[in-house]
């Protein structure tokens, strides 16, 4: 086997890594070039969510965490790259180039996100009562200060409560908008045989007006009689010290690496970005954690019955060969 080869191989499996990332509504908004022992992550542009996603917020975080799982894949093969966050300014489309580093072994952290990779994916179901540790808050806590973003874990009802009514009016005013329902439906899977939008077994049970925390009204499967929602769920929110397109890159890279340190530790996670589409609402969620950063996004994290990731498309409908647009 040729050098050329092996680099081929191993910039592929990179992708494969990439493409496992969460993106909104599982609409997998992402692009690779791959040239000189170089990963290029684009975005797809005609994979973001109009409505949901107008600006593209949503679309930079999935780019983010794809571009952090092809890095572990790459540190893993003994050949880490840092990322470059906007590496050519005339280009809108080219969000992060990963560029070689220096070869070096994979750390044990290394190894254990990236063993985490195809076995992450929201869990929209209620989670068991059991608390989670002390050691694993901080270990969140630290992953999202490495890539250089924040993480507020709530503390006591008051905060919960406040920051779960921000919530619930978010989704109430998101819900009232006729073509967001329409977008919603449209990226809703009937099955699990498709390769993108969210099947219904995915969709969590159907909300009801006790919850805490909204829902998205994806296909919901019926209530069982013992399903309530966790009355006092660890909440946290991810943030950046402010909001530029760079930093959103960053909430994406740093929103990836808490998922998978939360998945090495057993945990379940599902993301709530109503709070952060509404902005009135992120405005709120900002004032009441006093900080003077961006709220990102909010994680409802805990103990989950297992489930299964959802699908993606073939490895080769992401890659931009030569002479093709990215």
């Amino acid at each position: 086997m040729t050098t050329d080869t092996m680099t081929d191989m191993t910039l592929r499996r990179a992708v494969q890594a990439a493409i496992r990332a969460p993106s909104m509504h599982n609409s997998q908004p992402w692009r690779f070039r791959l040239h000189d022992g170089v990963i290029d992550v684009y975005a797809d542009p005609t994979r973001r969510l109009p409505v949901a996603d107008a600006y593209g917020w949503g679309l930079r975080l999935a780019c983010g965490a794809a571009a952090f799982n092809a890095r572990l894949a790459m540190a893993v093969a003994g050949r880490p790259t840092d990322p470059v966050v906007r590496p050519d300014p005339a280009d809108p489309h080219l969000m992060i180039r990963l560029v070689p580093a220096d070869p070096r072994p994979a750390t044990p952290t290394e190894h254990r996100l990236h063993e985490a990779i195809t076995r992450r994916h929201s869990n929209r179901a209620p989670f068991h009562p059991d608390p989670v540790p002390a050691s694993a808050r901080t270990a969140l806590v630290e992953a999202a200060r490495a890539e250089k973003a924040w993480l507020d874990l709530l503390i006591g009802r008051g905060p919960l409560t406040a920051v779960g009514e921000i919530a619930q009016a978010a989704s109430r005013v998101l819900d009232r908008d006729p073509e967001y329902r329409t977008e919603i439906a449209a990226w809703s899977r009937t099955d699990d045989s498709h390769v993108d939008g969210v099947p219904a077994s995915a969709g969590g049970p159907s909300p009801e007006p006790r919850d805490l925390l909204p829902t998205r009204p994806f296909h919901h499967y019926a209530r069982g009689i013992h399903e309530d929602f966790e009355s006092d769920p660890l909440v946290a929110v991810l943030g950046t010290s402010g909001d530029t397109q760079h930093q959103q890159l960053v909430a994406g890279m740093a929103l990836q690496r808490v998922l998978l340190t939360a998945t090495t530790a057993g945990l379940a996670v599902s993301m709530l970005s109503q709070p952060i589409e509404v902005t009135a609402a992120r405005e709120q969620l900002r004032l009441g954690l006093g900080r003077f950063g961006t709220p990102q996004m909010v994680l409802r994290i805990g103990y989950g019955v297992p489930g299964f990731p959802t699908p993606r498309r073939d490895i080769d409908d992401f890659i931009v060969h030569d002479g093709q647009s990215s």
